[in-house]
């Protein structure tokens, strides 16, 4: 349709709201093609946590015992890296809501194990995970029940976070390993890891020689 010079100012004029709403959209426009993107940042399902409550393992003829919490179960270990375990003590503390599962391997000391190699071996075990880690700290532990040794955290993506080795520097030596069914990823696995460091943490405390 063709409009006069004075008629399209006139149609212009008339118009105002049109006039603006077109402004205001083009300003949008240029403004969204120079806003940075930010990415989301990946989510993960929400885990509901068992409230913490523990039982005793005191089974007749193991040299030890100690607490653990009901939502965990103890089972007996009888395979070692394909072939039978050194002795009948060695158990598996198993988490099947977390998939996941603290390797408890004994050792009585003397003979072939010496106190200085099982030490070196438990140093040795937690150093492999460092070309994945970015930390390893370690904290000594000291119990009134004259239990002591090292727990191990080790910060990054690796198969197992939390570790720890507990003796009396004579005749007992256990060590303890976390891992899950798992992809690792610190990520993902990181609250899981903390609930369960509790428990591990209240396993060493209550720990007890027999």
């Amino acid at each position: 349709m063709f409009i006069p010079e004075r008629s399209r100012a006139r149609w212009w004029l008339g118009r105002p709201v049109l006039c603006i709403a077109c402004l205001f959209t083009g300003w949008l426009l240029l403004g969204s093609c120079n806003s940075p993107y930010t990415p989301r940042p990946r989510g993960y399902f929400a885990i509901h946590f068992p409230p913490k409550k523990y039982r005793l393992f005191d089974q007749p003829g193991y040299p030890y015992t100690f607490e653990y919490p009901v939502y965990a179960r103890v089972v007996k270990d009888s395979v070692f890296r394909g072939g039978a375990v050194e002795n009948p003590w060695w158990i598996n503390v198993d988490f099947p809501e977390f998939n996941g599962r603290i390797y408890v391997s004994y050792k009585e000391i003397g003979g072939k194990n010496r106190f200085d190699s099982l030490v070196h071996d438990a140093f040795k075990l937690t150093g492999k995970h460092s070309e994945k880690a970015y930390s390893i700290d370690q904290a000594l532990v000291s119990t009134p029940n004259g239990v002591h040794g090292i727990f191990f955290n080790v910060g990054g993506d690796v198969a197992t976070s939390h570790q720890f080795f507990l003796t009396d520097s004579i005749r007992h030596f256990l060590r303890g390993a976390l891992y899950f069914d798992a992809t690792p990823n610190e990520d993902s696995l990181g609250i899981v890891n903390n609930f369960l460091q509790e428990d591990m943490r209240h396993l060493v405390n209550t720990f007890r020689w027999r």
